[in-house]
């Protein structure tokens, strides 16, 4: 794909515009800002929001439309969450499968070891403080808000090496080591995502057309042409293939795994990642978003490159319908959010870190210290995309839900103690 920074600097500049445009939207003119994000594009009886939930949500002005005996609307929110953030979910997807599959995969072996176990402090941290703190705050207050103990567990992966470089430098193994575990932690909240935020009642029968999909894709436009010209380095019936048909069969094959994921009661946003193994590749790992990425000729990479424009696009659309919380939804929801995020990461991410680098020797990065894994735990902090994907499908539409939106949006406070606690440990920025 691009560069790191390119991508990071463009879906940075693309997600917060749209969330600053909802913040102030949501702010001055709350109800024309809900009719947008809940407008109807599609009623039907295949997919979208309930019909009667949209009607609860949407008030009065529901009765202006004509949409006689349906089951389903495709709203304008369900549009981006549901089904064009795929899109979002499917390149994070790509890079985490490149990583631990193929040859030199960034989280494939012992180089990986300390990260992981890192990784697993930055969610188990944020998770204890969350709940921790909640169940001090009486039982009304846990049960309102226990649902969404997964918000505080993300890390931006874009926000989080953005900043990285900023504290650290470019060259810094601290920020090589960020970005391992910030895609662990993507990968993590994907499985988070599928397993306990269904969004509705179970159907796991349907995810054989996802499965049937991904494999009838694979077999006949991948394995088969490959298996036919073993022996023959010119490979023709590749070739053909591959000019011939393009990327659509995959298409095809990740509209039908969407769907599949949609009835089987999974969040559908997740719905094209069972089709990217399928899809030809390269046979090496390059490293997280690799510049070299961009150069290669498998369908794969070609792929992600086409997307690139179309998805900050989205999540431009992402931020201006997820982002628009009035400031007087601020409640225990916000701070506790906030708390897993700002102490549960770094500590969770420090204590993990240096459990693997010592006790479990493991180690960590040459020119690396154990007082960086702080700092790093900070940078982590900034959950913002995911943790506000993961509030919208926590918690139905309300003020428990808003109040959570609000403490992933003031995790961007994260920015300035990752930049103070480098300064107070004395972290040596590297830019070579």
């Amino acid at each position: 794909m691009y560069r790191v920074w390119n991508f990071v600097s463009t879906y940075s500049i693309l997600l917060i515009s749209g969330a600053v445009v909802a913040l102030v939207w949501a702010n001055i003119d709350p109800h024309s800002y809900h009719h947008v994000v809940e407008y109807p594009l599609w009623f039907n009886g295949w997919i979208g929001v309930d019909i009667h939930h949209w009607e609860h949500a949407y008030g009065n002005a529901a009765h202006h439309f004509e949409y006689g005996d349906v089951e389903k609307v495709v709203t304008f929110h369900y549009l981006i969450n549901d089904m064009l953030m795929a899109l979002f979910f499917a390149i994070a997807g790509k890079e985490v499968w490149e990583a631990v599959i193929l040859k030199n995969g960034s989280l494939r072996g012992k180089k990986a070891a300390t990260p992981l176990v890192a990784t697993a402090g930055g969610m188990l941290g944020p998770i204890a403080v969350y709940l921790g703190i909640a169940y001090f705050l009486g039982s009304s207050t846990f049960d309102a808000v226990a649902r969404g103990w997964a918000v505080p567990t993300a890390t931006d992966i874009a926000f989080s090496y953005l900043v990285g470089r900023i504290v650290f430098g470019a060259g810094h193994p601290a920020v090589r080591f960020l970005l391992l575990l910030a895609i662990a932690d993507d990968a993590a909240g994907l499985i988070i995502l599928a397993i306990f935020y269904p969004t509705g009642e179970l159907a796991p029968i349907w995810l054989l057309l996802s499965v049937t999909a991904s494999a009838s894709v694979y077999l006949l436009f991948n394995y088969l042409p490959r298996y036919l010209d073993r022996g023959n380095q010119l490979r023709p019936r590749s070739t053909w293939i591959r000019k011939n048909f393009g990327w659509h069969p995959y298409a095809i094959a990740g509209c039908l795994s969407w769907y599949g994921f949609a009835q089987a009661g999974i969040h559908p946003a997740l719905g094209l990642l069972p089709v990217i193994p399928a899809i030809p590749h390269a046979d090496r790992a390059f490293g997280l978003f690799a510049e070299v990425e961009k150069y290669l000729t498998d369908t794969l990479n070609q792929m992600e490159h086409a997307l690139a424009i179309p998805v900050d696009i989205v999540l431009f659309f992402f931020g201006l319908l997820n982002a628009g919380v009035e400031f007087n939804a601020i409640s225990e929801a916000t701070w506790l959010v906030l708390a897993g995020l700002i102490i549960g990461k770094p500590v969770g991410i420090f204590l993990m870190g240096w459990l693997a680098a010592y006790p479990m020797r493991l180690g960590l990065p040459a020119g690396m210290r154990s007082i960086d894994l702080i700092v790093i735990g900070f940078v982590a902090a900034i959950g913002f995309t995911v943790s506000l994907f993961i509030a919208s499908v926590a918690f139905p539409a309300g003020p428990v839900q808003d109040g959570a939106k609000m403490g992933a949006l003031f995790s961007f406070g994260a920015v300035f103690l990752s930049i103070a606690a480098g300064k107070v440990f004395r972290v040596q920025k590297q830019n070579n």
